[in-house]
Order: structure tokens, then C-alpha cells, then sequence
């Protein structure tokens, strides 16, 4: 069914209190006074500044009816049966006075004849009156619905710039449309004029000010993010196994193949610094999508029952997002369970909660968990059906860290073919992608102090003095290593 349809039942099954949470007002009260002939009930509308007037035709206001108490003891007292539409109500709930008129007038509702619609961008629904109230959630607009507005937008800059025509390809326009998903129609109309207004053109480029603009719109605080630099896979050494993985599913996560069950996610484990969080970016930067990260210690509050709540509000938020990459950065830290000072049992609820979702979830959100400390990982988390694989990031090869070396010198303007790149990865034996670029850093400095070029023994210089993780934190790396030999598929080979 339609949304008209849906909310015509409601009316019509005469609902004593009705809860309608969107930034649509317009929108809904216009679909309200479109029904006013199907329910056959008259229709009111109340604001604080105009007081209560008739919905479906102009006439006076009875302004003296602005304060909400007065308004509710008018109703309560029968002269108004029928529909009354009260937008952004939600304030005057936290006094008790208001909150009992509400409830008399829902107990009487069958003497009343009136249903109360509480328009708001957000509602708290008052237990005293919870078990009285329906909800009506609006639905946002599906692709076809986001692509006529397009066109719509096309045709009104066009008409605007003597008759010019919006350029854009289908795979761009197929990827503006992902990005829209799950906003308004009013919010995702404010987007594509965006796009649109400044080149008359909807191409990749768009797309990164689209997802920030998206992201803003949703005006979500805490513990999730979103990552505006996306790496492309260019930009990452090795992890040769991961990138022919995630290459051979791009059609079917993307929805141009539906053969197939789409990908759920992976986990990333291996050494500190090895370049998980790198290939976390990567994925969204290969399959232009955006990246969220939750940091899930960061969703820690001393308050018992917060914790999970804010865990509901980042997933929530990604849901909106999809599609979209969700990043869980260092998911052992919240989800193990053994910490000391968890004496509420929050991290066990945390990780149902997490499962839970993981297994029921509809929307296209790909998983990237990241993890450095595998022992404290549950075992309900890492077994088969939760993700699709786990892949573990292990020390780069020799042939890998001469292509790290070359990619990080281009990106600081230098000419790696003008470098002994094979010898730079032979001396580099132990060294993690991180350790490498910091080795690259370091030699700048060197070079600058000397008042000369970057060159290779500048670099073999910068090498000679590094300790890497590997030998300073020798036998945890080894029993890291040891872990995943039996458990998990190399990132790289």
C-alpha cells in the first residue's frame, strides 16, 4: 500500500492519538487534507501562533484557542470532533497538565469522535499515554520517484539558462541515485539542485559534496563518522587476494547483478600499522560509496542502558546512509566481554545487539571490521554466516614494500622510478606499510637538513635507525602470525 492509503486506515479506524515523526510537514498535512472527502470527518489544523482554523477551506481562527491547554479542554469538551492536526506539539509534553487533557481525551474517544496527529521532526511519546498511540511513518522516495525529481530539477535549470541541457551518464546518475537513498524528498530535491547548479552537469565529481551534505543533513553526534578521504585501491600495496575479492562482488553488491546473495562483510585482522584501516577506506573508494566508522569504544556511557542506545543510533544513522561501508574500528575493544570493570554486562549486550542486526539487517550496508587483538575476539562473531570472510593482513612481502616505497614517495611529488626501489624493500625486511611511510617522512627531513634531494640512502639512512613493531613486540606478532595460519585467508597471497 501507498502512504495515502496507510494513513486513510488510520483515520478511518478512528486512532485516538496519532504520532507522525518527519521533517515533511507539508507534505503530510497536504495528504491529510487530500483524505478529507475519503474519512468523511471534518479536518482541523493548530499551530501556537495562528490557534486552531479548519484544514479543508479558509475561513477565521480561533485565536484565543493558541495556548495548548485551552485548545485541549475546547476538544475535551466536544466542540471539535473530527481530525485535529497539531504540528510540533512535542514541547508542551513535559508539563503534566497537558499530558492528563491528552489522555482524558483519548479515553473518551469513542464520546469525542476526535483523533489527535501529532506532527513533529522528533517525538517522545509520554508512558502515560503510550498504549493510546499509533504511529505513521512516512516512506522515502524509491529510485524511480528520486529519478523524476532529477528531471525535474534538469528541466527547471534548464528553463533557467535559455533552454541548456544537464549533462550527465548513467553510471553517474545511477550513483547520485544511491547516494540519495533513505532522505526526503524534500532533502534529496535540495541535493540534486546542488549538484546541478553549479556546471549543469551530475558527474563523479558531485558525489563526495553529495555524501557530506547527506551526512550533515542527518545532524547525527557520538561515537559514529564520516570518512570524507577514501582511498582507491591504486593507492594501496599488496592485499592482492582482498582486492580480486572484493572486485569479483562489486556487481552483485552494487544491485547490477541480482544472481546472487549480496556480501555481508569482512574482518580484518593482522599487525598494527599493516594497513587494515587503509584497506577499510579502499573499499568504499573502489565501489564509490560512503564510508561511516564507529569507533565502538567511543559508544561507552556511564549510564546503563545508554551504551546500547547509542549503538541503536549509529546503526540507525547507517541505515540511512546505505548504501553505504560501515567501518568498525577495533571491535574487540567493546564486544569481548572481559573487561575488568564491566559489571553491568554492557559488552555482552552490546555484542547481542550488534549479532542480532548483522544477521536480520535488509539494507545494503557492507561490513569492514578491524581487529589487532584476535584473542579477545567471541567466537560468535568471528564464525562463518556473521561475515563472509576473514582476512588477515600479515607483514608485506619484499616485492609488496617496494611497491609501498614507490607510492608513497609519488605522493610527495618525488619520482620513484628515480629511486633503488628493490633495495629500499630488501633492507625493509619486518617494516609494516605505516612504518614505511613514516620511514619516507623521516627521510624528507633528512634531506631537507642536509639541503639536498630525497634519495634512496637518505631513506636506507631513516631505515637503519627504525626498530619495527615486529622486532620490538617480537613474540606477540609471532603468536599473531601462528593464530592465522589455520583461521583465516591471506589479504595478500
Amino acid at each position: 500500500m501507498d502512504d495515502k492509503k496507510d494513513l486513510e486506515l488510520l483515520l478511518k479506524g478512528r486512532t485516538s492519538l496519532l504520532v507522525i515523526e518527519t521533517a515533511e510537514e507539508k507534505r503530510i498535512v497536504q495528504m491529510i487534507t487530500d483524505l478529507g472527502l475519503s474519512i468523511r470527518r471534518p479536518l482541523y489544523q493548530w499551530s501556537v501562533t495562528e490557534g486552531l482554523s479548519r484544514l479543508e477551506f479558509e475561513g477565521p481562527a480561533h485565536e484565543d484557542l493558541a495556548d495548548p491547554v485551552e485548545l485541549l479542554r475546547y476538544i475535551k469538551e466536544g466542540n471539535c470532533k473530527g481530525v485535529v492536526v497539531l504540528p510540533d506539539f512535542h514541547p508542551y509534553l513535559e508539563e503534566p497538565v497537558t499530558v492528563r487533557l491528552i489522555k482524558e481525551i483519548a479515553l473518551n474517544h469513542a464520546e469525542l469522535g476526535v483523533t489527535l496527529v501529532f506532527i513533529s521532526h522528533s517525538f517522545e511519546t509520554p508512558p502515560e499515554i503510550k498504549i493510546h498511540v499509533s504511529r505513521f511513518e512516512p516512506s522515502l522516495p524509491d529510485s524511480a520517484t528520486l529519478e523524476d525529481i532529477v528531471r525535474e530539477e534538469a528541466r527547471q535549470w534548464s528553463r533557467e539558462n535559455l533552454g541548456g541541457t544537464v549533462k550527465t551518464d548513467r553510471e553517474s546518475l545511477d550513483q547520485l541515485l544511491r547516494n540519495l537513498a533513505g532522505l526526503t524528498a524534500v532533502d534529496a530535491r535540495k541535493l540534486i539542485r546542488n549538484a546541478i547548479e553549479n556546471d549543469g552537469a551530475i558527474t563523479e565529481e558531485d558525489m563526495p559534496e553529495v555524501l557530506q551534505a547527506k551526512y550533515r543533513l542527518l545532524d547525527r553526534d557520538g561515537a559514529l563518522s564520516f570518512e570524507y578521504d577514501t582511498a582507491k585501491f591504486s593507492e594501496v600495496g599488496g592485499l592482492r587476494n582482498l582486492k580480486k575479492w572484493l572486485k569479483i562482488r562489486t556487481d552483485v553488491f552494487l544491485g547490477n547483478d541480482k544472481s546472487l546473495e549480496p556480501p555481508k562483510g569482512i574482518l580484518l585482522v593482522g599487525v598494527q600499522g599493516g594497513g587494515k584501516s587503509l584497506a577499510a577506506k579502499s573499499v568504499a573508494g573502489m565501489w564509490g560509496l560512503p564510508l561511516l566508522r564507529l569507533e565502538m569504544g567511543a559508544l561507552y556511557d556511564k549510564f546503563i542502558g545508554e551504551t546500547e542506545k547509542n549503538l541503536r543510533e549509529a546503526i540507525k544513522t547507517a541505515e540511512v546512509m546505505a548504501p553505504c561501508v560501515l567501518w568498525i574500528d577495533e571491535i574487540e575493544k567493546a564486544v569481548s566481554g572481559d573487561s575488568g570493570g564491566d559489571t553491568t554486562g554492557t559488552s555482552r549486550r552490546m555484542l547481542g545487539t550488534l549479532l542480532t542486526w548483522m544477521a536480520e539487517k535488509k539494507q545494503s550496508i557492507f561490513i569492514v571490521a578491524t581487529a589487532n587483538e584476535i584473542d579477545r575476539l567471541p567466537p560468535e562473531l568471528i564464525r562463518k554466516g556473521r561475515l563472509d570472510e576473514i582476512f588477515f593482513v600479515d607483514l608485506p612481502e619484499e616485492d609488496v614494500r617496494e611497491e609501498i616505497f614507490a607510492i608513497h614517495i609519488n605522493k610527495r611529488d618525488k619520482d620513484a622510478n628515480t629511486f633503488d626501489l628493490k633495495k629500499l624493500g630488501k633492507i625493509s625486511t619486518g617494516f609494516t606499510g605505516a612504518e614505511i611511510e613514516q620511514a619516507v617522512v623521516s627521510a624528507l627531513y633528512l634531506a631537507k637538513e642536509r639541503e639536498e634531494d630525497l634519495n634512496t640512502e637518505h631513506l636506507a639512512e631513516e631505515i637503519s635507525k627504525t626498530r619495527p613493531l615486529s622486532v620490538v613486540m617480537a613474540e606477540k606478532v609471532a603468536h599473531l602470525r601462528a593464530w592465522a595460519t589455520e583461521r583465516t585467508v591471506s589479504a595478500d597471497k
